[in-house]
């Protein structure tokens, strides 16, 4: 039998990480509803965790939400005990979000199935192959950021209208 092709095997990482994130996406919806928030503000949340503190405007602009719509979500924050609004200490003018000790206690154990089944699912990897699985979700990171952006800045119909076929799946 020969080897896959690299246009195979890049087809097959692309399927394979749509996958990846489609359950991602599942699992993450399944967390929002048990905590009674909207998967939205959940992904806020997780934003903060791993860039901490940070300015409304900044929240707002990493989600494409716009000021107010950003405020909304920050209430229903606060309103469930996870995050609070504070002044900058270096700019007054702005408004910080922080998380709350009670998304350690709350979101933080409901991840734990997760986190354990993706430390396990990396468990066999030599340190070199973790280097580069961490250099290439870097990479696929930014390429998400430039994609998102350009997402948003075109016209809705100069936006392909592709659906996934049957054809391209597993």
């Amino acid at each position: 039998m020969s080897s896959p092709t690299r246009p195979e095997l890049t087809a097959a990482l692309n399927r394979a990480m749509r996958d990846a994130s489609a359950r991602g996406v599942l699992y993450s919806q399944a967390v929002a509803e048990r905590l009674k928030i909207a998967s939205a503000d959940l992904e806020c949340l997780d934003l903060i965790a791993l860039r901490g503190p940070m300015p409304a405007g900044a929240l707002a602009e990493a989600i494409g939400l716009t000021s107010g719509a950003i405020t909304g979500l920050i209430d229903r924050l606060e309103r469930a005990g996870l995050a609070r609004r504070e002044r900058s200490r270096e700019d007054r003018r702005k408004v910080m979000v922080r998380l709350l000790p009670a998304v350690e206690r709350r979101v933080a154990p409901l991840f734990g199935p997760m986190e354990k089944a993706a430390m396990g699912a990396l468990s066999d990897y030599s340190d070199q192959e973790l280097e580069l699985l961490l250099d290439f979700f870097r990479r696929a990171s930014e390429a998400a950021t430039v994609a998102l952006n350009e997402l948003r800045n075109k016209q809705p119909s100069s936006i392909s209208r592709r659906r996934p076929s049957a054809a391209s799946a597993d």
